[in-house]
C-alpha cells in the first residue's frame, strides 16, 4: 500500500512536471495583434466576465465586441472565467481593466494564467485519472493500473493544447471522466451530474452525449431483476437529476428570454462554416478533390452533415440500447460507444475544429489497457492531426519531446504478437514523422503554401477513418454477460475484450461464429 502511494506521487509529480516544462513555450497568438489568439479569448473572458453585468456576456454591447473573442462556451465556462477574474483582480487590475487590457502580456500574466491551467488539471483532471484506474481496473494488478495511468496522464496532445496552446480542455473532460468513472461503478446519479458539468463546460462534449444517454436509459429498461416500478423511478430520479443541474447552471439566463437565446445562439453559430482551418475531418479532406463549399448551400452542408452523422450513429446507439450494461463487456461496449460517437462527429459533422479531436482522445485513453498498442497508435495520431497549429504556435520541439515521452512510456504495456500489425504501426508513425520533420525544415512550394497542412489533414483522416472501422467492428462483436456488478468491476476488462475477441464459439449447427481478432 506504501509503495503504490509513493508510485501514485511520483507519477502525479512527475505528470505536473511535463505540465510546467510545456508551459514554459510559447501560448497562441503570443505577440500577434490585433485578434492574438486562444491565450488572449481566456483573458478577454475573464475580463469582460468581471466588469459586465452577467446578463451582458453574452450579448453584443458597446463594452463587448463579440467579433473580438465574444463568449461562445456554456454557462460553466464564464463561470470559470469570472472566478479567475476575480482572483486577477486581486493580484493586478491591470490584468482584467475593461477594454484598456486587450492584448495585455506580462512575463506575471503569463505565470498567473499558466497556474490556472494548471490548478483545473491538478484538482480535477488527474483525480480522474487516478480514480479511473484505481476504481474500474480492479483486476489488474497494481504495476498494470499505474502503467495505463501513466500513459494517460502523459497524453500529449491534451498537455500541448491545455499547457502550450492555451486551453482549459482538462475542465470538460475531466467531468467527463469523472461521469465515466461513476457509471463504471454503478453511480448513475453522480455519472449523470458530472456529464451535465462537462456538457455546461463545452458543448462539444454533445460528441458523448448519446452514449450516456442509451447507456442510462438501457439500465433502466434492462435492469430486469428490480420491479418494473422501481426501474421507472430509477428513470424519473435520472430525468430530475438532470434537469436540476442543467436548471442551476444556466438560471441566470432564464430569467429573460432574450438573453437565454442569445446565449444559444453563441453556442451554435452555424454561419462559421463548414470546418476551420485544416481540421482533419472527412469534408477537409475530400475538399482537396472535390470542393463541396463551393457547390453546396451552407443550409444543404447542415443537412449533410446531419443526415451522415446520423447514419452512422444509429447502430451504435441502437446496440448499446439492447446491452443490459451492468458487466464488464457492457461497460467495455459503453467505452466503445463514446469512442465512436466522437469520432463519428469529428470525422461528419458540421463545424469541427482540429481541438476536437481530444474528445475522441478521452474514451481512447480509458482502453489503453485493453488495447494498448492500438490505442496508443490512435492517441499518436490524434496529436500529429494538430500539427499545423503547433508549428503556427512554435510548439513543435514540445510535440516532438512529449510524442517520443508517450511512446517510451506506453511501450510497457505492449503485448501484440502480430508481427504484421507492429510493422504496421510502425510505418504508420514513421510516416507521421517524417511529414512532422518535413513540415518544420522545407519550405513548402510558394504554389501551395498549405501543401504541408492538407497533407496532415488528410494523412490523419485517413487514418481516424480506419480507426473508425476497427472500433465501430469492435463494439458491435462485444457480447454481454448477463452479470449483475454491484460497486465495480467484478470481471477483469481484459478477460472482458479477450472473451469476445480470442475465443471463437460455435453455433447449432456447428458453423463458427465470426469473431473479430485482438488488436493490441
Amino acid at each position: 500500500m506504501e509503495n503504490r502511494l509513493a508510485l501514485t506521487v511520483c507519477l502525479v509529480f512527475i505528470a505536473v512536471t511535463v505540465r510546467w516544462a510545456v508551459s514554459l513555450n510559447q501560448y497562441s497568438g503570443a505577440g500577434t495583434p490585433p485578434m492574438f489568439g486562444d491565450y488572449e479569448a481566456q483573458r478577454h473572458w475573464m475580463e469582460i466576465t468581471t466588469n459586465l453585468p452577467i446578463k451582458q456576456w453574452y450579448t453584443n454591447t458597446t463594452d463587448n465586441d463579440l467579433l473580438y473573442w465574444g463568449l461562445d462556451y456554456p454557462p460553466l465556462t464564464a463561470y470559470h472565467s469570472w472566478l479567475c477574474g476575480i482572483i486577477a483582480y486581486k493580484i493586478n487590475p491591470d490584468w482584467v481593466a475593461l477594454n484598456s487590457s486587450r492584448g495585455y502580456e506580462s512575463r506575471e500574466h503569463k505565470l498567473f494564467m499558466r497556474y490556472s491551467v494548471l490548478a483545473v488539471d491538478v484538482l480535477l483532471y488527474i483525480p480522474a485519472v487516478l480514480a479511473f484506474c484505481s476504481w474500474t481496473l480492479t483486476e489488474q494488478l497494481e504495476v498494470n493500473q499505474l502503467k495505463t495511468a501513466a500513459a494517460f496522464l502523459l497524453y500529449p496532445g491534451l498537455i500541448v493544447i491545455d499547457h502550450g496552446h492555451f486551453q482549459y480542455n482538462c475542465a470538460s473532460l475531466g467531468f467527463a471522466l469523472w461521469a465515466m468513472v461513476a457509471l463504471a461503478t454503478n453511480h448513475d446519479l453522480l455519472g449523470s451530474i458530472a456529464f451535465v458539468l462537462a456538457l455546461n463546460y463545452k458543448q462539444m462534449e454533445l460528441y458523448h452525449a448519446l452514449p450516456f444517454f442509451c447507456c442510462l436509459l438501457a439500465r433502466c429498461i434492462w435492469e430486469t431483476r428490480l420491479p418494473l416500478l422501481y426501474r421507472f423511478w430509477k428513470l424519473v430520479q435520472i430525468g430530475v437529476v438532470v434537469v436540476a443541474t442543467f436548471v442551476l447552471c444556466w438560471l441566470p439566463f432564464l430569467s429573460d428570454m432574450d438573453v437565454f437565446v442569445q446565449v444559444l445562439r453563441r453556442l451554435f453559430p452555424f454561419d462559421r462554416g463548414l470546418f476551420e482551418d485544416k481540421v482533419s475531418n472527412f469534408w477537409c479532406s475530400i475538399s482537396v478533390i472535390i470542393k463541396i463549399k463551393n457547390i453546396l448551400s451552407q443550409d444543404a452542408l447542415v443537412k449533410l452533415c446531419l443526415a451522415t452523422t446520423g447514419v452512422c450513429l444509429l447502430p451504435l446507439c441502437a446496440d448499446l440500447l439492447r446491452a443490459s450494461v451492468r458487466s464488464a463487456s457492457s461497460i467495455l461496449k459503453f467505452h466503445y460507444s463514446l469512442i465512436n460517437s466522437s469520432l463519428v462527429f469529428f470525422l461528419f459533422s458540421y463545424q469541427v475544429h482540429e481541438k476536437s479531436i481530444l474528445l475522441v482522445a478521452l474514451p481512447v485513453c480509458c482502453l489503453l489497457d485493453v488495447h494498448p498498442l492500438l490505442c496508443s497508435w490512435f492517441l499518436l495520431i490524434s496529436t500529429f492531426s494538430m500539427l499545423p497549429l503547433l508549428i503556427k504556435d512554435q510548439l513543435f520541439l514540445p510535440y516532438l519531446a512529449l510524442c517520443l515521452m508517450f511512446l517510451v512510456v506506453a511501450r510497457m504495456s505492449f503485448r501484440e504478437k502480430s508481427v504484421k500489425f507492429k510493422v504496421l504501426v510502425a510505418c504508420s508513425l514513421l510516416g507521421a514523422m517524417a511529414l512532422s520533420i518535413t513540415s518544420v525544415i522545407l519550405e513548402p512550394p510558394a504554389r501551395y503554401p498549405d501543401l504541408y497542412a492538407v497533407l496532415v489533414s488528410v494523412y490523419s483522416c485517413a487514418h481516424f477513418l480506419v480507426f473508425l472501422v476497427i472500433f465501430y467492428i469492435m463494439q458491435l462483436t462485444t457480447e454481454v454477460e448477463n452479470i449483475a456488478v454491484t460497486n465495480a468491476y467484478h470481471i477483469s476488462r481484459g478477460n472482458a475484450a479477450a472473451g469476445h475477441h480470442l475465443k471463437q464459439s460455435t453455433g447449432k449447427k456447428g458453423k463458427p461464429k465470426r469473431k473479430m481478432q485482438k488488436v493490441e
